[in-house]
This record gives structure tokens, sequence and C-alpha cells, in this order.
């Protein structure tokens, strides 16, 4: 009777130790799905700072012709109204 026992725990252990393997190879594929759309969103997150920065150069270009074409000429009119007072 006891070795109906021992085997009986035996094969619970054993169905046990099955089943646990299975639910560690599905976590290490939802890990490794996770990784893969982790590595995904770093990708976009580049490409949006790589075109952030170039419309940050083009409107800082926009804005130093805008200063030399406007407001230079508008400010050596206004100084050289106030040298002839």
């Amino acid at each position: 009777m006891a070795d109906d026992q021992v085997v009986k725990l035996l094969e619970e252990i054993r169905d046990l130790q099955k089943e646990n393997l299975a639910n560690q190879k599905f976590a290490l594929q939802n890990q490794q799905v996770s990784l893969e759309n982790q590595q995904q969103s770093i990708a976009v997150q580049k490409r949006a700072v790589q075109r952030s920065k170039i419309l940050y150069v083009f409107l800082a270009a926009i804005f130093v012709f805008l200063g030399l074409s406007y407001f230079v000429p508008l400010l050596s009119w206004v100084l050289s109204l106030m040298l002839r007072r």
C-alpha cells in the first residue's frame, strides 16, 4: 500500500514539474515578445527624435534668415534716426 502511495506521489510531482516547465516556456515566449515590442518602440522614438532635430535646425535657419533680413535693417534704421538727433 505504501508503494502505491509513493508511486502516486512521484507521478504528481512529475506532472507538476511538467506543468511548471510549460509555464516557464510560456513566460519566456512572452518575455521575448515584450523585448521585441520594446525594441520597436525604441526605434520609433529614435526616428521621432531625429525628425524633431531636423525640424529644429530648419526653424533655427528660418529665424536667423528673418533676423538678418528684417531685424538688422530695422535696428540700423532706428539707430541712424537716433544718431541724427
